[in-house]
């Protein structure tokens, strides 16, 4: 089987990190800003920054409603804290004007971690992802009041969802990308092959 392209939404936040990690975890990894950039892809990555801004950029770059589109047609979709955030059906303290993609039955809270002072970084046992737990880093992190039924939680930290998925879309509170690990966007990686495999007759 090819190769499979994901791409990195590149409006803000740590897109060149995303790129590395995605590389090795043998993808080849794309930027996308524009509509015929994601046409292009398998699969995405919606990187952390500040999610207002994100929501407002994905307007003004055209990117937002074909991003839902492929999203509700079951594109792969990764994202980590800010992505996490445009990747919930409903924010609980939103930004005048904020959007969101949606794709997870979730319930999100911004910055609920606390602000960027107060970042840290812990370990994080995920479901899917073999081996030592994840060195998570928490930066401005949001976390999830509470999933629907069609949502699974796979992990937790402190009493508090911080990674989620629903069919194709994943979602984490901390940043995988700046640890060195790649288990994480491995487990992505995997989740984009899968889809891209044609069902047996």
């Amino acid at each position: 089987m090819s190769t499979p392209v994901i791409g990195v939404l590149a409006l803000q936040g740590d897109v060149r990190e995303h790129q590395i990690a995605l590389a090795a975890a043998d993808a080849v990894a794309r930027p996308v800003r524009r509509p015929e950039e994601l046409a292009e892809v398998d699969g995405l990555v919606i990187p952390g920054g500040e999610s207002t801004t994100i929501s407002k950029l994905a307007v003004l770059f055209g990117v937002m409603e074909p991003l839902r589109a492929r999203v509700r047609n079951g594109m792969p979709v990764y994202g980590t804290c800010a992505g996490l955030i445009m990747l919930a059906d409903k924010i609980l303290d939103p930004r005048s004007g904020q959007e969101t993609i949606g794709g997870i039955d979730m319930i999100v809270r911004r910055n609920a971690f606390g602000r960027q002072n107060e970042s840290f970084e812990a370990a994080v046992d995920v479901k899917g992802v073999e081996g030592d737990p994840v060195e998570g880093v928490f930066i401005r992190a949001p976390w999830v009041e509470s999933v629907g039924a069609s949502a699974e939680v796979l992990a937790e930290h402190d009493g508090h969802i911080v990674a989620v998925r629903q069919g194709n879309a994943l979602a984490t509170s901390f940043h995988p990308e700046l640890t060195g690990d790649h288990r994480v966007h491995g487990l992505f990686v995997d989740m984009v092959r899968a889809s891209r495999t044609p069902e047996s007759l």
